[in-house]
């Protein structure tokens, strides 16, 4: 009864905090353009949020480990929610500097570093405690929340932005943020004594081939993302229908992503997992290479959908190849790991995304993405039966020779 109390509270609270975080993404640039007047400062917070993360496997070694109970998650909430307060308050003094952006953006980005894997990892170990497996399931709802809120989070910000409340949006991601951790704070640590350092990503993916197999696939579509959200930006604005194909694309990837979450836990029971996470990747190439070749709002919008629900798929996978093989420190630094993955795709994607579009066009963009995705899924789901082949011979030494 105590490990369901306490997923509960880290699901409603991690929940609610990201649902603030699409009231923020809305909200944020338009209070940092009204207060600075300037274009290239809306991305400062953004920008420099994600250099701790991409930094953290130097940093965050032993950081990452210390996280390990629903206070010391709530110490890190207290840091994030004042780096969010940081903004509205003083923009209301009429202080804001680009300075103070960076520095905001700087808290958050370690906040997150720490939070977000410190969250999963007390979700996981709750979920041991309270049955087999029951940590994959926790942890794909975490990711079936998230990706509720990213469908309707927009949708309602865009509302209270329109009703003029957008420095209180900022506002209530803080209070939303220092309202999760106090939630985490029922979470009690259940801590071993150490014994050696604690572990770094490489060491703790040795002799877990199948998580770096997971991770490449998932890394590589990070990668390629820009495709599907640039590309769909520049659509609509060369058919001067601004935000249209965009807003396709995302709301049917939004509802295939929350359908995906509902059955996903039927579908990694009987499916090998790298064999499914390949899989996954391979449709979602097949789904850009669609958009590519059929750029209409109906056709982006279902396989946009298509896509979502074949994504949430492959992120069960990769989830229960770290659960299933780790605990304590090396299931934190794991999770971590994919942190890193993930931001560092995406955000690899995002610097070279514009000029790729630039030069060979929208539509040929997402073609070339959907190829590229897939052909790396479907190497690594080669190596992987090649792989179970040959461990199937090594069993069998009469029947191989």
């Amino acid at each position: 009864m105590r490990a369901r109390t306490e997923a509960l509270a880290l699901l409603a609270g991690g929940g609610v905090a990201d649902l603030a975080l699409r009231f923020t993404q809305v909200a944020l640039p338009l209070v940092i353009l009204h207060e600075t007047g300037s274009v290239a400062a809306t991305g400062l917070v953004g920008g420099a949020a994600g250099v701790p993360v991409l930094l953290s496997p130097w940093w965050a070694r032993r950081a990452r480990q210390w996280v390990d109970s629903g206070t010391r998650l709530a110490v890190i909430a207290v840091v994030q929610a004042v780096a969010l307060a940081m903004v509205p308050a003083v923009a209301a003094l009429d202080l804001l500097t680009p300075g103070i952006l960076i520095v905001s953006g700087l808290l958050l980005g370690c906040g997150e570093a720490l939070a977000g894997p410190g969250r999963s990892a007390l979700l996981a170990d709750t979920g041991d405690r309270w049955a087999k497996d029951r940590a994959v399931v926790l942890l794909t709802w975490q990711d079936g929340l998230r990706r509720i809120g990213m469908t309707i989070g927009p949708m309602i910000a865009a509302f209270a932005v329109s009703a003029g409340v957008t420095n209180g949006l900022l506002w209530t991601e803080a209070v939303a943020v220092l309202g999760s951790g106090l939630l985490a704070c029922t979470v009690k640590a259940e801590r071993t004594p150490a014994t050696s350092e604690p572990p770094s990503i490489r060491a703790s993916l040795t002799g877990r081939r199948d998580v770096l197999y997971g991770w490449i696939t998932r890394g590589t579509g990070c990668v390629t993302w820009f495709a599907f959200t640039l590309g769909l930006s520049v659509i609509g604005a060369e058919r001067d229908r601004p935000g249209l194909y965009l807003a396709a694309g995302m709301t049917g990837y939004g509802v295939g992503s929350v359908i995906g979450t509902a059955i996903s836990l039927a579908v990694v029971r009987r499916i090998p997992p790298v064999r499914l996470a390949a899989f996954a990747w391979i449709w979602m190439g097949g789904c850009w290479i669609g958009m590519g070749l059929w750029s209409t709002p109906p056709v982006i919008a279902v396989l946009g959908a298509l896509a979502g629900v074949a994504v949430v798929q492959g992120i069960a996978a990769i989830s229960i190849l770290i659960t299933r093989s780790s605990t304590g420190a090396e299931r934190r630094t794991l999770l971590s790991g994919q942190t890193v993955v993930v931001n560092a795709g995406s955000s690899a994607g995002l610097l070279i995304g514009g000029p790729i579009i630039a030069v060979a066009g929208a539509e040929s963009t997402l073609v070339g993405a959907g190829l590229l995705t897939a052909i790396v899924a479907t190497g690594v789901l080669v190596r992987c039966q090649t792989a179970e082949h040959v461990g199937d011979r090594d069993h069998h030494p009469r029947r191989a020779a």
